[in-house]
């Protein structure tokens, strides 16, 4: 079963990510209380993108880059908003899907960047490429938990 394992906010570019039990969705906006909401994220633009209301990335690929590259690498480090398990999100770019009850619209890859490697390990340009998650859009509002399904729309 597809499943959202986490939630992951930052209230500004360099806060740790902290994790949350739920969070609400908003259309346009993002998750309240994270750094693109309020329009503070390191790579915000006005007016607001809908690909940068939302990220994810697959908790698979984060435990199997840490294993493969021997580094501390945690789900906090990729600064990706929801973190899924049992869901291939390459396959969901272009795609409507819900997370719960939450509309939402895979955009594009969300490759690696030098400010993820500056901030974290620079092996994470390589071992990331192609892996590194999924900007989405907000679609419909609405609360989010751990646990929820994700279903292809």
């Amino acid at each position: 079963m597809s499943a959202l394992r986490e939630i992951l906010i930052a209230e500004n570019p360099t806060a740790p990510m902290r994790a949350v039990p739920s969070a609400r969705a908003i259309a346009g906006r993002g998750l309240e209380g994270d750094r693109y909401f309020t329009g503070l994220g390191t790579f915000a633009k006005s007016p607001p993108a809908p690909d940068f209301e939302l990220t994810l990335i697959e908790s698979e690929v984060v435990e199997e880059f840490a294993r493969e590259s021997g580094l501390p690498f945690t789900t906090g480090h990729a600064r990706r908003n929801l973190v899924t398990e049992g869901v291939r999100l390459n396959e969901l770019v272009g795609q409507e899907f819900f997370v719960g009850a939450v509309r939402i619209r895979g955009h594009r890859l969300c490759e690696p960047c030098a400010y993820l490697a500056k901030t974290t390990f620079p092996e994470a340009l390589r071992g990331l490429v192609h892996k590194g998650g999924l900007r989405a859009e907000i679609l419909s509002d609405g609360a989010i938990a751990v646990g929820d399904a994700i279903r292809v729309a």
